[in-house]
């Protein structure tokens, strides 16, 4: 007789499909983030020739959306914490459709400078609310994997934008450019209207059969649902909340601290930099016209694979390795980058040898600091101060992408190619030290588990170990 699935297995197979959907519809508001960051590589030259936009102004016209972003990520914890986590994605989603909209219309550098702030705007909302809300529906199991899928949205976004730029390049159609990606933002907010409330937002408004209701849809056991209100009810006893319990707690302050430096790490790596200026990146290597954009469309496809990749092994080999294994990489491959632009790339086999240190590049960040650092940051924050810990890490990720997307092209023509990607390859050095000395390991553990042990006072390397595990 032909063997049947137990009636066990079915359910906790639909309760995992279930939510497997509802963590790739909220892990879309990425995919708006990867359009918004893929679109101005291709457009960028279009824009600065219709407009007549000097060096300065092309920095500014890149790094608006990421002071936009920095806005956003200031607004996005109190209105995750009013409306709830839900309506701040729907929100922002509205915001980005009108953002892009208003660049497909710019008529001066001005009109474009704003658009990509409203842009960016909504980019900040969703860049903090998004991974918070992944990390409050998704057990302790499978909670890598589904924050790693929003970085994973924004690679498919960035891809998407890079082959969009590269169809639309052959006319100069910059405006259908910035157009054509307000339809995923329709989408997305449709989309988000079917997601339910977080578990612990309901929580924290009192809301408790709400929140059983929605865990009970989202735990395959019943008693995993009980542990996990009780775990819930216990932090929501803590008094202090928020800058009460940054003036007060040290160890929340540790937290906070942690926070800034992955994201910090994760922009200084240079990631953003090959995004926004892969076309001038690949002029450096001498490929020419729509060759560019077609280089830049294959790095957006190699980022989305390396991403999934890293997708897969998060929950099973854990942060820290993929984090040492990315550093290390992205190091020797800037290193060489440097070297080949300094020794001259004349030859087509210097060329080539050009783009793919750069694909190495983007694989290794896209397994590594890309998707590794918001999952950390969602993980590390005690329940009381998330949405301020979370705002905090948020805005250093936006002001430190601005910084990057503002003086770029500026240190570009000050250094010259071998010094800049001399520089960047440094950083990534100190990076891989940075992470073996206060990045902890928190595979497999709760979100409960990690706060307990901040509070304990261990050493931040050591938050994310389970308890009786030793230091």
């Amino acid at each position: 007789m032909p063997q049947t699935s137990s009636p066990t297995a079915s359910s906790s197979s639909s309760f995992h499909v279930r939510s497997a959907i509802i963590g790739v519809l909220a892990a879309t508001a990425g995919l708006m983030s990867g359009l918004d960051i893929g679109v101005i590589s291709g457009a960028l030259d279009f824009v600065a020739k219709d407009f007549n936009a000097s060096t300065l102004a092309q920095e500014w016209i890149v790094s608006a959306m990421m002071a936009g972003a920095a806005i956003g990520a200031i607004t996005a914890g109190w209105l995750a914490r009013a409306t709830g986590r839900k309506w701040s994605l729907v929100l922002s989603g509205v915001i980005f459709i009108l953002g892009s909209v208003g660049c497909a219309c710019a008529w001066s550098v001005a009109s474009m400078i704003c658009g990509r702030a409203l842009m960016g705007l909504a980019i900040g909302i969703a860049a903090f609310t998004s991974p918070l809300y992944l990390s409050e529906i998704a057990s302790e199991k499978t909670r890598g994997a589904m924050i790693s899928t929003y970085q994973l949205m924004i690679t498919v976004g960035i891809f998407l934008a890079f082959m969009s730029d590269t169809l639309f390049s052959y006319h100069g159609q910059w405006r259908w450019m910035f157009g054509v990606i307000a339809l995923p933002g329709v989408l997305f907010v449709a989309g988000v209207l079917f997601l339910p409330y977080s578990p612990r937002w309901l929580m924290m408004r009192g809301r408790r059969a709400e929140a059983h209701s929605v865990l009970s849809d989202l735990r395959p056991d019943s008693h995993d649902t009980e542990a996990e209100i009780q775990a819930i009810d216990t932090q929501l006893k803590q008094r202090q909340g928020g800058f009460a319990l940054l003036r007060a707690n040290k160890n929340f302050r540790r937290s906070i601290a942690l926070g800034i430096l992955l994201q910090v790490m994760q922009q200084f790596a240079g990631i953003n930099v090959v995004m926004y200026y892969a076309p001038k990146i690949f002029a450096l290597a001498g490929f020419v016209g729509t060759a560019q954009l077609w280089c830049t469309a294959i790095v957006g496809l190699v980022n989305v694979l390396a991403t999934i990749a890293a997708v897969g092994l998060v929950d099973r080999w854990g942060r820290k390795p993929i984090l040492y294994t990315g550093f290390t990489t992205m190091t020797l491959a800037l290193g060489a980058l440097a070297w080949l632009n300094h020794t001259g790339m004349e030859t087509q086999a210097a060329k080539f040898l050009c783009v793919g240190l750069i694909m190495l590049f983007i694989v290794a960040h896209a397994m590594s600091a890309g998707p590794i650092m918001w999952v950390l940051c969602s993980e590390i924050q005690p329940i009381k101060g998330r949405d301020l810990g979370i705002t905090i890490s948020t805005l250093t990720n936006w002001v430190s992408n601005m910084v990057v997307g503002a003086s770029f092209l500026s240190i570009l023509n000050w250094l010259g190619g071998a010094n800049t990607f001399t520089l960047m390859a440094a950083l990534n050095a100190l990076f891989l030290a940075l992470t073996f000395w206060f990045v902890p390991e928190t595979r497999g553990a709760s979100l409960e588990q990690i706060e307990q042990n901040l509070m304990q006072g261990k050493r931040l390397r050591d938050i994310g170990q389970h308890t009786g595990q030793h230091a």
